[in-house]
């Protein structure tokens, strides 16, 4: 019987052992589709838990907080992805053109398509009622992705690709089409049934090439 015991203990216990290890994994994923859903004020802690599969008390020993939650949730599946981009760039042998092309189609194959997009309308709809998460959103994103953005214009200007820029207002027309993306990801093109609707891929094809052409220094004759 001792023995039936034991062998029964062993084959559970790592199935429980991996349970355990998957369960922060978990309750981020949760938490990323309903705070997408339903916005961060509107997302409780025991919704969370449920749809993850655990009890509300379990999620309070991964997460201290709600806004903890949140911020796991951001940096998990944004801001980890500024450290690979970096390490990218800082070997990239291409054109400063071909640089911010790369930079611009990897981010909506990395953010943009994903659920993770949609962080980005819950923090500009709920900023005043929640200034921690703004700020927090603005250190975590906004600020690196800003100077990610400017280090490749910065890269075009020194080899003279590109010609004189305001760089702090270029960094922001580069960016904005990408914030646009994402909000009419998550409004209107959640309910475009038009043929003609919105295509992301091509629209950012597009933008690169109208900015580049903006952007790029003329040869002189």
């Amino acid at each position: 019987m001792a023995t039936e015991i034991q062998s029964l203990h062993s084959e559970t216990s790592p199935k429980r052992e991996r349970r355990k290890e998957a369960r922060p994994g978990e309750l981020l994923d949760a938490a990323l589709d309903l705070f997408v859903e339903k916005g961060f004020s509107a997302t409780r802690a025991d919704e969370v838990a449920a749809r993850a599969g655990v009890s509300k008390g379990t999620l309070f020993l991964y997460f201290q907080s709600k806004e903890d939650l949140f911020k796991a949730v951001v940096r998990e599946n944004i801001a980890n992805n500024f450290p690979t981009w970096e390490e990218e760039l800082e070997t990239f042998n291409g054109s400063s053109a071909d640089m911010l092309r790369y930079a611009m189609v990897s981010w909506w194959e990395r953010i943009g398509k994903t659920r993770a997009s949609g962080i980005a309308k819950l923090v500009m709809s709920e900023a005043q009622n929640f200034p921690e998460i703004a700020a927090f959103y603005q250190d975590e994103v906004i600020k690196p992705g800003n100077a990610l953005i400017r280090r490749i214009l910065e890269r075009g200007l020194q080899s003279g690709e590109f010609h004189d820029l305001d760089l702090d207002q270029a960094v922001h027309i580069v960016i904005a089409p990408m914030i646009f993306l994402m909000m009419w990801k998550h409004s209107m093109g959640a309910c475009a049934v038009s043929a003609k609707a919105l295509d992301p891929e091509k629209f950012i094809q597009m933008q690169v090439e109208v900015l580049l052409n903006g952007i790029t220094a003329k040869k002189k004759k």
